[in-house]
């Protein structure tokens, strides 16, 4: 296993790499390259640049996340292979540059939600907040206006700035399809670009629906055990895996997240873990919290047990992280919170290590 950070290249971020690089146990960072537009493709030079910036600081570049995928691929439009080959050409780039983890997502319209993105909590630090009565009240203009107001100047992540313009209209489209016509188009995608994965040592792993239950009425389909077995199935190649982000399927508390964990791991089909922790106040009410199992609801030490039971090798990153100690940071992405989640779960990786032998 390796523990990774998320970091946001061009001075979009305010962690440093020379900070990332002094958590113990943090070999690498997750990372991405934000200023190409949706579609188009990775050239080698960009990734190159990046790369350089990360390994002089002594860090390693293998995972990428936010290869966002063209509305036009999700929808099924003609025009959709254009952007499929420039996505194979960016996969092939990458493989070039030594990265082996590609996260991505097929979610609709919105890459994530959430109600606040700066929720004070009784100890004083703030979190990424749901309230769903709330955001349905919301139309998705007026979120992605509220969360760009306390984003502090920084981007959010996965969020397409330039498509927001068309978000009520995507939107409506999307009331005709049915599941069934969205899985076939993320089979279509699958069957084009998981060749080119495998022949450049490429995992490519699905970042599950956020907040993983239908909002607006738009497809959702990466949300529990049997849409991820449904989804796997599209393509059997052990290239074709999973983000195992706790927190999107934990906020389902339906989601049994240890025995999923066992399942798709056991064969292979878990390339990346995304760990963080959240408070239940209702159903489809939750806060973010740090990541100790005794400040939220998910039971992190049987997380990093079931991980460690079925093998896994791949890559884990402490997820959302709680603002503290008055850090002014992109919401979620701060360093000390981070920093703190990922000394916890690599002490609960060596402690359930050492009591299993």
């Amino acid at each position: 296993m390796k523990m990774v950070l998320r970091w946001f290249p061009h001075g979009d971020d305010s962690v440093t790499l020379q900070q990332i690089r002094q958590i113990p146990g943090v070999s690498g960072v997750a990372t991405c390259l934000p200023k190409i537009p949706v579609g188009e493709i990775w050239h080698s030079v960009e990734i190159e640049r990046v790369k350089q910036e990360v390994t002089e600081a002594g860090l390693e570049m293998e995972v990428i996340e936010s290869v966002n995928i063209h509305e036009d691929i999700k929808k099924g439009f003609p025009s959709r292979d254009r952007y499929i080959n420039n996505y194979i050409e960016t996969i092939q780039n990458l493989g070039k540059a030594g990265v082996r983890c590609l996260c991505y997502n097929f979610m609709p319209v919105l890459d994530w939600a959430r109600s606040d993105l700066a929720f004070s909590l009784a100890d004083g630090s703030t979190v990424l907040s749901y309230r769903h009565e709330q955001v349905l009240k919301m139309n998705p203009d007026r979120m992605a206006q509220e969360m760009k107001k306390k984003a502090l100047g920084f981007s959010l992540p996965g969020w397409e700035s330039e498509r927001l313009s068309a978000m009520a209209a995507d939107i409506e489209f999307y009331q005709q399809f049915t599941e069934d016509d969205y899985w076939k188009n993320m089979k279509y995608f699958l069957d084009a670009v998981i060749p080119v994965a495998e022949a450049s040592g490429i995992k490519l792993a699905i970042h599950p629906d956020d907040p993983p239950w239908p909002l607006y009425g738009l497809p959702k389909v990466i949300i529990d055990a049997e849409h991820i077995r449904t989804f796997l199935n599209l393509n059997s190649s052990e290239n074709n895996g999973l983000t195992f982000c706790t927190g999107s399927l934990g906020s389902n508390m339906d989601n049994d997240l240890p025995s999923m964990i066992t399942e798709f791991g056991k064969t292979n089909r878990i390339h990346f873990a995304h760990l963080r922790n959240i408070k239940h106040l209702d159903k489809k009410d939750f806060d973010e919290s740090a990541h100790l199992s005794s400040c939220g609801d998910l039971d992190m030490f049987e997380i990093c047990k079931a991980l460690l039971d079925t093998g896994f090798d791949g890559y884990i990153r402490p997820d959302h992280g709680r603002m503290i100690w008055g850090e002014k940071a992109r919401p979620g992405y701060g360093l000390y919170d981070r920093a703190l989640g990922a000394s916890y779960l690599l002490g609960l990786w060596e402690a359930i290590g050492k009591m299993a032998k």
